[in-house]
């Protein structure tokens, strides 16, 4: 009997390649955009290409550079996070109202939201891997639910919810406003985060797990894999990633709110659908989820500088390019039109060799 094609460790090589790469062309049709981008926006206006306002873009776009990395490993288990922002406000409600309200010290109130951020993830990758609710579901409910307990926090600080909390300190406001060279801190957090999630999804066992679960999850559980505990990691990871986005938010906007990054959310989605990650699982990148994140955010500060487009209807570009895109990825893949381009490079193959 033959053995099935495995790599050293053991590992199924078409396993290894959808950990380690799987969307290596659709990666490259990013950079071109990327590249496109650059030299549409750049020849309309010269001031696009300044890396300082780049950078002040970037910062303003956290939500979706952040969060969407890690709701790329949700997707390729087959599920889908549409909580995280809710999460962000109520990390951000949290921080305002354990330093004022509690009197607790600034960096101590930050790391607690963080934690319980984590937590509101694990809560609703609980009810998705072992309750066996749809995720939609879950995190639609998380999403209010989160939401209307910042509100509820908030009137904790005897603030009105909608004039947020200010007046932190220096130390916690300086968080975004410094840099390492010409690099403000906000995007060497998101290059930290970014190299943590590809180690994480891309060169360990456990990305291997979360692909191997959004392919198949009978046969993760066949060869000793517990799924749920997989899918619900996931929703942890999902958790965290937002609530350090509302402490680096907090920080850069110096107040707490319960919206705060509450626009984010198609937006996140939208980055790990145009990186390439599938809707029903078992596919996805994280460099591929980070290259359309810079993409999206590259439109919403170019159109408005280059083209006077007012700031209410970038969602109408982005909708195009991600529709666009998503359906040449449809019908590139969809067998009828391979089969049709085959046959057309047969033909012209044919009709040169009769030329000749």
């Amino acid at each position: 009997m033959s053995k099935p094609n495995t790599s050293q460790n053991g590992q199924p090589s078409a396993l290894r390649q959808l950990t380690k790469g799987p969307n290596l062309k659709w990666n490259l049709v990013l950079v071109c955009l990327l590249a496109a981008e650059f030299l549409i926006f750049g020849l309309a206006n010269p001031k696009f290409l300044s890396l300082n306002r780049i950078f002040i873009a970037a910062t303003g776009d956290l939500p979706i550079w952040y969060i969407s990395l890690f709701v790329t490993f949700v997707m390729i288990t087959g599920g889908i996070d549409i909580q995280s922002c809710a999460i962000v406000g109520f990390t951000s409600i949290i921080i305002g109202v354990g330093w004022q309200g509690f009197g607790m010290n600034i960096w101590a109130a930050a790391l607690l939201g963080v934690v319980i951020a984590t937590l509101c993830g694990a809560l609703s990758g609980f009810f998705v891997a072992y309750c066996g609710v749809q995720a939609m579901v879950v995190t639609l409910g998380g999403s209010f639910l989160y939401g209307g307990l910042a509100l509820l926090v908030s009137t904790l600080s005897g603030t009105a919810a909608y004039n947020g909390i200010s007046g932190f300190p220096d130390s916690f406001k300086n968080l975004s406003k410094t840099s390492v060279g010409p690099v403000p801190l906000p995007i060497i957090i998101f290059l930290l985060m970014l190299v943590c999630a590809y180690i994480l999804l891309h060169r360990s066992k456990y990305g291997r797990k979360v692909f191997l679960v959004g392919v198949n999850p009978q046969a993760a559980e066949y060869s000793g894999i517990s799924s749920r505990a997989v899918t619900m990691s996931t929703y942890v990871l999902s958790g965290l990633a937002a609530g350090i986005t509302g402490v680096v938010m907090t920080s850069q906007l110096g107040i707490a709110k319960s919206d705060l990054g509450g626009n984010f959310t198609m937006m996140i989605i939208t980055a790990c659908v145009l990186g390439g990650t599938l809707s029903t699982g078992g596919k996805g990148s994280v460099i591929g989820t980070a290259l359309a994140a810079i993409a999206i955010t590259l439109v919403r500060f170019g159109m408005p500088l280059c083209f006077n487009i007012n700031k209410q209807y970038l969602d109408i570009p982005i909708g195009v390019l991600l529709v666009v895109v998503v359906v040449g990825r449809a019908l590139a893949n969809n067998p009828t039109v391979i089969a049709k381009i085959g046959k057309l490079r047969e033909g012209r193959k044919k009709d040169a060799a009769g030329v000749r």
